[in-house]
């Protein structure tokens, strides 16, 4: 699969690097950082491409039909800035529990209003509570043929901006899981006086950004805004994050775009003794091992944005894997670039007009979305026994996945080229009942890429990385079954054994790519240089195996090497590491 017509319209619109759109020259979008004013001119560049439909279901009137599309699009955006990705791509995360949770009315109607240029926002936290759903204050009751909603929502992304809010609120006084609900307020509508926008939050990255708030003061609304059922709002929001979890891995994806590209750019024409950075070993090392690290965090999305559609029962667990691993992915290869660049990229305006210090404050703040870090994590410790057990079973009776169109759903999700189907609303769930048949599949991955090396395929060091692999999942899993907590009482090593299994989870999706796409040369398809003789595969492999703390051969890095000479070799491009073939991912040698 390549880059849809969509996605490369929309990375030809913006422009190349030297050769951008006005409004996303880096000088002028780091000056309205310094002034922390919104990008509205980028923003309304994206508004002219029609952008916003993308946000919105085909079946709600829009042109989303496919959530890897989207995180391309948005993906394409954040390589630029991240503060416009931010601030446009809100709009999708505001209207997700409509799409999740909504009558097909009111989805066509909010559709409707997006496509027509409304911004929409998520108020969801409140001052004080932070990511504890439950114990928000704000009400809605009863009144006669609606309701009255009081109480402030702050810390929420285009809260001032926004012309919708969706509006988490509690509905029963005891609250609890069925004490909240969820209602889409048309700040159009109300009358004057019913809402205030709060002050502008400053905030150490995307400045730019109107992170805000909203009071509401005994606003009327009509019983058509209510989202779902009463008592319905914390889960349709829990489901709605599986999506937008998932898509805002699309700005980690940019941000690691940039970086690299910044990086390559240091190193070609910063000359040290005599030489460039690239010809130095160390400096070539650091190059390949960042641009496995972007390739592992880009494996990682395809393969979670596809699940949307192919594996959406599972996504409790894909979700919050892809929100924890593809921001600190990202951040890795920030922090090892700012390494390389030394003083430089703290420069606000000497160095390439200061567009690497702002994306390391940006991209800060990603990780924050949605849930941070620890919170996604928690959600995947609370499955650790169902994944346990899915995971035994697996290894003892394997058998084939969910049929979607013929193949199994797992296929659906890694084999690129392969046809979606509709997301389904309603096969989301608050627990996969199934485990994750991704990573339930990465033994049988590892055998068959046993089988490509013994056919000369592949190099025999990349079977050894899979099975190497493979006997950590097993030994994780004995240690998750093997795990004793409440609700209350999440032992601390049962974070480190989340980061182990979003990276068998990276490793996993990583094979299967490779197994279920036609990389070798000599199969049918566009080739991308990375792709020879499994050159991507076994630089990602060593980098996960490396990442669980094992030790391992010299030898093996110079995959790390060969990686970097294919991002040296590339010129021109706007993403220099991408699995997907195009002319982002072309080689001009």
């Amino acid at each position: 699969m390549s880059a849809t017509p969509a996605v490369d319209a929309l990375d030809r619109r913006l422009g190349t690097p030297g050769d951008e759109h006005p409004a996303y020259l880096p000088s002028a979008l780091t000056a309205l950082d310094r002034q922390e004013a919104f990008p509205a001119d980028a923003c309304r560049v994206l508004d002219d491409f029609g952008l916003a439909a993308h946000y919105v279901p085909a079946t709600a009137g829009g042109r989303l039909r496919d959530h890897t599309e989207l995180l391309q699009l948005l993906r394409t955006v954040a390589r630029r800035d991240l503060t416009v990705a931010v601030g446009h791509g809100k709009t999708f995360l505001g209207a997700a529990s409509v799409w999740v949770g909504g009558t097909p009315e009111q989805a066509r109607r909010t559709g409707a209003s997006i496509t027509a240029g409304s911004v929409a926002s998520w108020g969801l936290t409140e001052r004080g509570h932070g990511s504890d759903l439950l114990a928000g204050e704000v009400s809605a009751v009863r009144d006669a043929g609606g309701w009255r909603l009081n109480g402030e929502k702050w810390l929420i992304n285009n809260a001032t901006r926004g012309d919708l809010v969706c509006v988490l609120a509690r509905t029963s006084p005891d609250g609890g899981p069925r004490g909240f609900s969820l209602f889409l307020v048309d700040k159009r509508q109300l009358p004057e006086g019913a809402h205030t926008c709060l002050p502008k939050v400053p905030t150490h990255g995307i400045r730019g950004a109107d992170i805000s708030g909203i009071t509401f003061h005994h606003a009327r609304l009509t019983d058509d805004t209510l989202v779902g059922e009463v008592g319905a709002g914390v889960e349709i929001v829990l489901k709605a994050l599986q999506i937008t979890r998932t898509v805002c891995a699309a700005l980690s994806l940019g941000a690691g775009d940039t970086a690299v590209r910044i990086a390559v750019d240091y190193a070609r024409h910063r000359s040290l003794y005599g030489r460039t950075l690239a010809e130095l070993p160390r400096v070539r090392r650091i190059l390949g091992e960042i641009s496995a690290a972007q390739l592992l965090a880009e494996a990682t999305g395809l393969v979670a944005s596809r699940s949307i559609h192919a594996l959406p029962g599972e996504m409790s667990v894909i979700s919050a894997i892809t929100k924890a691993l593809v921001p600190d992915l990202a951040q890795h290869v920030i922090d090892r670039t700012a390494e390389l660049l030394g003083v430089r990229g703290f420069l606000s305006e000497q160095y390439a007009d200061g567009t690497f210090a702002k994306l390391d404050r940006d991209h800060r703040v990603v990780a924050i979305f949605d849930g941070n870090t620890a919170v996604n994590r928690n959600a995947l410790i609370d499955q650790f026994p169902l994944l346990a057990t899915r995971y035994r079973r697996a290894r003892t009776q394997p058998a084939a996945t969910t049929a979607t169109t013929g193949a199994t759903a797992l296929t659906a999700a890694t084999a690129l080229g392969r046809d979606l189907g509709d997301f389904s609303p309603r096969h989301l769930s608050l627990i996969s009942s199934d485990g994750c048949s991704l990573v339930q599949s990465l033994p049988e991955a590892a055998a068959r890429i046993t089988a490509e090396a013994d056919a000369g395929r592949l190099p025999r060091e990349t079977a050894v990385l899979a099975e190497r692999i493979r006997a950590e999942a097993d030994a994780l899993h004995e240690e998750l079954a093997a795990q004793r907590r409440t609700p209350r009482d999440v032992p601390a090593e049962s974070f480190a054994l989340a980061e182990r299994y979003e990276l068998c989870y990276a490793a996993a999706a990583c094979l299967r790519l490779w197994l279920d796409n036609p990389w070798p040369a000599g199969r049918a398809g566009e080739v991308p240089a990375a792709a020879r003789n499994g050159l991507w595969l076994q630089a990602c492999l060593r980098l996960v195996l490396t990442r669980l703390g094992h030790r391992l051969d010299e030898a093996g890095a110079t995959a790390y090497d060969r990686l970097a000479d294919h991002a040296l070799d590339v010129s021109g491009a706007t993403s220099l590491t991408t699995l997907l073939p195009g002319p982002a991912s072309r080689s001009t040698s």
